[in-house]
This record gives C-alpha cells, sequence and structure tokens, in this order.
C-alpha cells in the first residue's frame, strides 16, 4: 500500500488491486498522471474533487482519508453486483471476503472478483482478463 498525502487529504493506493480501469485518470488527470513519477500528485487538485474521483474507483485500490476535516468515504446505501462485459465482478456496499474456516480476508466498499480465471490476486481481480483476451458477457 502507498501513501500520496497533503494537508488536506491522504491517498492510499493499492497496486495489487488496480486492473487500470483509469476512472482516476479520466476524472482527474491533474492529481492522476500514470506519466509522472510519483503517479499521484494530491495537491493537483481540491481535496473534495480528489475523493468524488476516488469514490468511482470500481475495485478499491484507491482509497482515502481526511486531514483536514472533510467527510470520511462513504459506504454506499444500497449493495450492488455489476457484470462488467469480458470483465470482472464489481461490488458495492459493505462487503467481506471470507475463506472458508470464516476468517475475513477482506473487507471494503469496492471489490472487483476476477471471472476469468487468470487473475494472480484471486479471489480479487488483478486485470488479467485483458492480457488473456477474456470475453464473456
Amino acid at each position: 500500500m502507498r501513501s500520496y498525502e497533503n494537508d488536506a487529504i491522504v491517498v492510499q493506493y493499492d497496486v495489487k488491486r488496480c486492473i487500470h480501469a483509469a476512472e482516476c485518470v479520466r476524472g482527474l488527470p491533474t492529481v492522476f498522471n500514470p506519466q509522472r513519477r510519483p503517479w499521484i500528485d494530491t495537491n493537483g487538485a481540491d481535496a473534495d474533487d480528489i475523493a468524488a474521483v476516488i469514490a468511482c474507483c470500481p475495485t478499491g485500490a484507491l482509497h482515502y482519508s481526511r486531514n483536514d476535516g472533510g467527510a470520511a468515504e462513504a459506504v454506499p446505501a444500497e449493495h450492488s453486483v455489476t457484470l462488467e462485459p469480458d470483465g470482472p465482478l464489481v461490488l458495492r456496499g459493505h462487503f467481506q471476503i471470507t475463506d472458508q474456516a470464516g476468517h475475513v480476508l477482506l473487507e471494503d466498499t469496492r471489490i472487483a472478483l476476477c471471472r476469468c480465471g487468470a487473475s494472480q490476486n484471486k479471489p480479487l481481480c488483478d486485470g488479467s482478463h485483458h492480457t488473456i483476451g477474456f470475453a464473456a458477457d
């Protein structure tokens, strides 16, 4: 987990969970720029705008906490599961992933589950569906 911060916001990035959906890059390229190092610049926009774009990350690879007293990440009021064409199952809500013994492996509000079988980070999607040319509705 990597962290990038300023006085207003801390952005956490989990590279293992990123599938390069690029919602962050399209949403706020002044902050999220994969051509720059570091690729996240928390001084590139207002903390509220950064928080709004992070909420669009389908995998939970991006999260934030506020240093300025701003609103914390909200848990979606409704649970949803979206079948992404040629991609993962995207879960939104309050979810726990447990092993067979009931141990919690992951608890999050945004999760992408592998559907192609090729992920090296199962049960989470790692973007391998792009590499193998996975096709499914």
